[in-house]
């Protein structure tokens, strides 16, 4: 791609991020989204095959159709309260509205089906983008109104998300799609908790982000795409490839690992919420997940020759990994010792 057209593309995301979650007004936020969902669609189709073009129509129809819905809600709201502040969000059926459009645009369900196609049909690099900065701009729009949603319906969203997000990834041999299912999941623990402990949901946010940045990177470094393929990728970066099942396994949630610790204060948060068989189920869910993380371990563990037919033969080249991903990875795996100072913090 063009360097300039990557600049203007980089600061493009940077702006509608910015202008959404900085803004107090309607119209701003759903204007900062619009300039996302523009600068997110040439990084998609940039590979010109038939999968990317797909994708990334896909992408346009289920978020036009989101802001189209974020907008209306906006506009009944008021209509009928004579107000666009965000935190004001007062109508009954506005809520309802709003909280099913930006469940589209985080991929919760049962509006995720959008969600594993769209990775499937992009680059490592502009999957990365999708499962993080892509989803802050929804988030912080639904942190500003949390007091005003539905719990039972955010609860429903939530445990139907981590149903799904666990039991349609077990399947899976594509690493996208795993890691797509993986993101749903991880939305359902965000959601559970966010009327009673925004903070917390902010924290989970940030913990997710840095371990599924973690993740894609290394994949990226790597050049693995499906799991046959990371059974050989010992040969090009062998410790890599040991410091990604750490990493996998702190996104599966596993102490001592940093992806513990917001699993550990969201299932406490609901049991001082008095919602015990909520955090039941939803920990009882996470085992789904917890099945396809381990099958991403072991497969990076568990290495063959790269002698067959199928892959060409990649050997050692003397690969370290970049900057960026060593702290990652520290970070992904290191954390769980200062979960006492962040839940002060907190």
């Amino acid at each position: 791609m063009n360097p300039h057209a990557k600049l203007i593309i980089s600061l493009s995301l940077i702006t509608g991020t910015t202008i959404t979650i900085s803004s107090n007004h309607w119209i701003m936020a759903w204007t900062g989204l619009e300039i996302n969902t523009l600068a997110i669609i040439p990084l998609i189709s940039k590979s010109h095959h038939p999968r990317a073009i797909e994708a990334s129509i896909k992408y346009f129809l289920t978020q036009s159709a989101a802001s189209a819905l974020i907008l209306f809600s906006s506009m009944i709201n008021a209509w009928s309260t004579g107000q666009w502040d965000i935190t004001q969000l007062n109508n009954p059926v506005s809520c309802l509205m709003m909280t099913m459009a930006i469940a589209i645009k985080l991929g919760l369900a049962p509006f995720h089906f959008w969600f594993p196609e769209v990775l499937q049909g992009s680059s490592l690099t502009t999957a990365l983008l999708l499962s993080t900065l892509m989803k802050l701009p929804p988030t912080i729009l639904l942190l500003l109104t949390s007091q005003s949603l539905n719990p039972s319906l955010l609860t429903l969203l939530a445990i139907s998300s981590a149903v799904l997000g666990g039991w349609m990834g077990l399947n899976q041999t594509q690493t996208r799609k795993i890691l797509a299912f993986s993101s749903i999941s991880h939305l359902g623990w965000m959601i559970v908790i966010i009327i009673y402990n925004p903070k917390l949901t902010l924290l989970t946010f940030i913990i997710y982000t840095t371990l599924t940045s973690a993740v894609f990177l290394s994949l990226n470094q790597s050049k693995i795409l499906k799991l046959s393929t990371m059974l050989i990728s010992w040969t090009k970066t062998p410790m890599l490839n040991a410091t990604l099942m750490l990493t996998l396994l702190s996104l599966a949630g596993l102490p001592p690992l940093t992806g513990f610790m917001p699993k550990w204060l969201i299932i406490q948060e609901l049991t001082k919420q008095e919602m015990t068989p909520t955090a039941t189920i939803i920990t009882l869910l996470s085992l789904l997940g917890l099945f396809f993380y381990l099958r991403l371990a072991y497969h990076s563990t568990i290495t063959l020759p790269p002698n067959t037919s199928n892959h060409m033969k990649l050997w050692y080249t003397n690969k370290t990994p970049n900057t960026s991903t060593a702290i990652l990875t520290t970070l992904s795996t290191l954390l769980l010792p200062l979960s006492p100072l962040i839940i002060t913090m907190t």
